[in-house]
């Protein structure tokens, strides 16, 4: 196994195409969008089948990728995350597969 770095961001889904061009632009090499269910946070529950308007929808983006492609796509995702509801965090995993990552 071989160590990387998991970005998982989520995000409203209006701004996620922002925040995979940032992704790819840091050189990560691939990343996943799902859509986010439902959720608890700053004392507020919401639901996508609760919501009257998609736009508040949100999503989940996770990439995998070496710490300075992660650490490159930070910056420009914390400035994201000033104009979007989101959450970001970032661990550490073990793949199979290094060159893919």
């Amino acid at each position: 196994m071989h160590a990387r770095r998991r970005l998982e961001l989520i995000i409203e889904r209006m701004a996620a195409p922002r925040a995979c061009k940032i992704l790819e632009t840091s050189g990560l090499t691939g990343y996943t969008v799902l859509p986010a269910i439902s959720g608890f946070g700053g004392d507020t529950r919401w639901s996508r089948d609760a919501d009257m308007s998609a736009s508040s929808d949100m999503v989940v983006v996770v990439s995998i990728g070496s710490d300075d492609k992660v650490q490159a796509a930070l910056t420009e995702l914390e400035r994201l995350l000033g104009s979007h509801i989101g959450v970001l965090s970032v661990g550490d995993v073990q793949v199979l597969r290094p060159e893919r990552f």
